[in-house]
């Protein structure tokens, strides 16, 4: 019988501790599913590229570089195409603080490319080691194209921004090695979310590109001569740099503020939003969404385009904790469309604000006739007040309103009843 029971009791705590293994294993399944998805929503297209170098600037030989882009580039707008360039060996360090220089050549099928010289990560003094950093280019797609983009690198030129000289000149260790994005629909246009490299400053810190993905909610019943609300969200991306908060932290009342650029139907140039903002020191920042509201003034199509970003006091402050500006060109746009609004009621053309506007014509008429009321009605001299009781605006000469005596007269009685009760209390006690 004891050993029965024992075994029934093992078997109990058995089943317990793998029914708690199992909600354990359940709970920790169910937060890898829901973090997948976040994880894929973050993935693009990516290609690692081999390239062999050669020159007197850095000790690598051989280096693979990242190239990424988004899953979908929509036709009529760019994308950013953004290049991973691991850490690097300096053949002698520098004594000034510098950053790496980046020109990187390609062969684009299906789009253009803004080549150039990009900068890269900051350059540590009197030491060798460089960290990983990225760069950016834009890519433009034109209008109406399909199919897919392809991109194929040429040549990597790597170097220091101060001195110019030496380089090191980089080639792909294959031909055939390319990135392809493919060719989505939107224009640019309407409730979708683009990526803008954005060059952001923190004090006296040199100077960081930084990826920030833009969701913008456009409305979508818009009038002329009525506020519309836009929903701007924004989040900081891995593909570039990152961006955090100043060492110092942000001062207290410091706000996030969100800038646009406005074109069309009558709305005005710029238009920015603001919301608080709260950060760690040395922690990446996260950026609040910010509602901005545009006026057009006429029918038509507005087109918002982003425009710089900052962390301050105001949009303007010239000693902003944080300052992020907009690139000059290869912005992405997003539009809605503005409806004829309401027109502004005018009590004189309305006929519905008719009797409103009578009784004020036929006091002035009432008024002047009060002499020949007065020696046709004795009771009318007791009174100012015309006919029907119709408002003449005399209140001024009407004397003290009734009504101020009414409520006197209610605060000294209730004031009366208080004090007696208080005197019954007070002799009752003795």
């Amino acid at each position: 019988m004891l050993t029965s029971q024992a075994r029934r009791r093992l078997v109990q705590k058995t089943s317990s501790a793998l029914g708690l293994v199992g909600t354990f294993v359940l709970l920790a399944g169910s937060l890898v599913v829901s973090s997948a998805p976040a994880s894929a929503a973050a993935l693009a297209v990516e290609k690692d590229i081999i390239f062999t170098c050669t020159g007197e600037r850095f000790t690598n030989t051989s280096i693979t570089v990242k190239f990424s882009a988004p899953d979908s580039a929509p036709a009529g707008s760019p994308f950013n195409l953004t290049l991973g360039i691991p850490a690097l060996t300096l053949g002698q360090a520098v004594t000034t603080a510098t950053t790496v220089s980046v020109n990187a050549q390609m062969t684009v099928t299906g789009g253009t490319v803004t080549s150039g010289v990009k900068t890269g990560a900051q350059v540590p003094v009197n030491t060798t080691a460089i960290p990983a950093g990225n760069v950016m280019y834009s890519v433009a797609v034109p209008a109406g194209a399909t199919g897919k983009v392809t991109i194929k690198p040429t040549t990597l030129t790597l170097g220091l921004t101060s001195p110019a000289t030496p380089v090191e000149t980089c080639t792909p260790s294959t031909t055939t090695d390319v990135l392809e994005v493919p060719i989505g629909t939107g224009g640019g246009g309407g409730n979708t979310e683009e990526i803008v490299s954005y060059t952001c400053t923190a004090g006296t810190e040199a100077p960081a590109t930084v990826d920030i993905k833009i969701t913008p909610t456009m409305p979508t019943g818009a009038k002329a001569n009525q506020d519309a609300s836009i929903t701007w969200v924004t989040a900081v991306q891995t593909t570039g740099d990152e961006l955090k908060v100043p060492t110092t932290g942000f001062p207290t009342g410091t706000k996030y503020f969100a800038t646009v650029k406005a074109s069309g139907a009558g709305a005005p140039a710029t238009a920015t939003g603001e919301a608080a903002i709260t950060g760690t020191a040395g922690q990446n920042v996260t950026l609040p969404s910010v509602t901005i509201k545009v006026k057009p003034t006429t029918t038509g199509t507005v087109t918002i385009t982003p425009g710089d970003l900052t962390i301050g006091t105001s949009a303007t402050a010239t000693t902003a904790a944080i300052k992020c500006t907009a690139p000059a060109t290869g912005l992405p746009t997003f539009t809605f469309q503005v409806a004829a609004g309401t027109p502004t009621d005018d009590p004189t053309d309305d006929p519905t604000t008719t009797p409103t506007a009578t009784p004020t014509k036929t006091t002035t008429v009432i008024v002047t006739e009060t002499p020949t009321t007065r020696t046709t009605s004795p009771t009318a001299r007791s009174s100012k007040t015309p006919k029907d009781g119709v408002a003449t605006g005399a209140g001024g000469d009407a004397g003290p309103d009734g009504r101020m005596f009414v409520l006197a007269g209610s605060m000294l009685i209730l004031a009366a009843g208080g004090g007696g009760l208080l005197m019954r209390r007070r002799a009752a006690r003795g």
